[in-house]
Formats: C-alpha cells, structure tokens, sequence
C-alpha cells in the first residue's frame, strides 16, 4: 500500500554552521549547543542580549567574589583580635594537636600556607561562586571561539557594561600594593 510522498521529507534539515575563521553569519549559527540553533534574526538578536546578560553576570560575581572576601577578611581579623585579647588577660585558647587536623580544616598543609583559615561555611561559598565564575567564564570562552563577531562583541559588550556598572570604586592602596595583573593570565 502506497502513502505517497508526505511532503517534507525530501526537505533538508537546518544544520549548525562551524566556522573558524571570522564571520558575520547569523542564519544557521549554533552558539555552544546544537539546541541553541539560531533560525531567526530575531532569535539571534536575542541570543546576543541574553550573551551580554551573561557578560554582566560574570562581572557581578567577580565583585561579590571580592565583597564576600573582604567581609570573611573583616570577621577573621576580629576574631583574631578578640584571641588575642584573651591571651593578654592570661585566657589563651588550647592548640590543637597537629593529630586533629583533618582534611577540612584547611590546615593539611600547614608549613606551606600562609594566612588565616577560613572556616568551613565561608570556605564553602567561596568555592560555589568561584565554580560558577570559572564555569561562566568558560562559557564565554566558547561563545568567542564561534568567531562571529557579532557574538564577540556581545561577550565583550557584556563585560564593559558589567563593569561600568559594578567597578564604580577602587581601593588605591591595594592597586598601588599589587602586580598590577588583577586575574589576567599574564
């Protein structure tokens, strides 16, 4: 029993366009997943909005990275205070024997590590937004690595606006006391 022919089916399918060299193209553009498949100008439009989004959050972060940084700093130098303090007034708080430093305490490595340790909670949402800021950052990796310029410039829109809108202050004690480097690689 013939159907027939159905329609469609000689159609070909939309496919991702990979390009390695530099292109404008918008039509057929694959950003990072085969699922973000661009089919519109519209659809494209909003893919480099929702690309600058993603620039201004990555900005965000790196602040609240430092903010939560500067607060856990904050809180560590008081309590240090606070102990010594009590050493003063002849209440020394115990040592704890190296045995009872464990894997989560952060003192494994002792003679190497230099600074005060962070306590566990703190530790935790460091590392959470450090995760998140390295997966983001990634991911912007790869959006420029499509070479479209158009997404390129997205990506580098989003972290001038980003940080136009969270950089408003610096400390400049603690620029004039640094490399200079701030995260660049090099």
């Amino acid at each position: 029993m013939d159907h027939g022919d159905h329609g469609g089916h000689d159609m070909p399918m939309p496919m991702c366009s990979m390009n390695m060299l530099w292109n404008t193209q918008i039509i057929d553009t694959c950003i990072v997943f085969r699922t973000w498949h661009i089919s519109t100008n519209t659809a494209f439009s909003f893919s480099c909005l929702a690309i600058i989004g993603l620039g201004v959050l990555y900005e965000y972060l790196r602040v609240l990275q430092k903010s939560i940084d500067t607060r856990i700093a904050l809180s560590l130098v008081k309590d240090q205070r606070r102990n010594r303090s009590r050493s003063i007034s002849g209440r020394s708080t115990p040592e704890v024997p190296l045995e009872d430093e464990g894997l989560l305490s952060g003192r494994v490595f002792k003679a190497s590590v230099t600074g005060v340790p962070v306590p566990l909670p703190s530790r935790i949402i460091r590392s959470v937004l450090y995760g998140i800021s390295v997966f983001l950052s990634f991911f912007l990796m790869l959006v420029f690595m499509t070479y479209n310029a158009y997404l390129i410039l997205s990506v580098v829109l989003g972290a001038a606006i980003g940080h136009f809108i969270f950089g408003g202050s610096i400390n400049p004690e603690s620029i004039l006391a640094s490399d200079g480097k701030g995260m660049a690689c090099h």
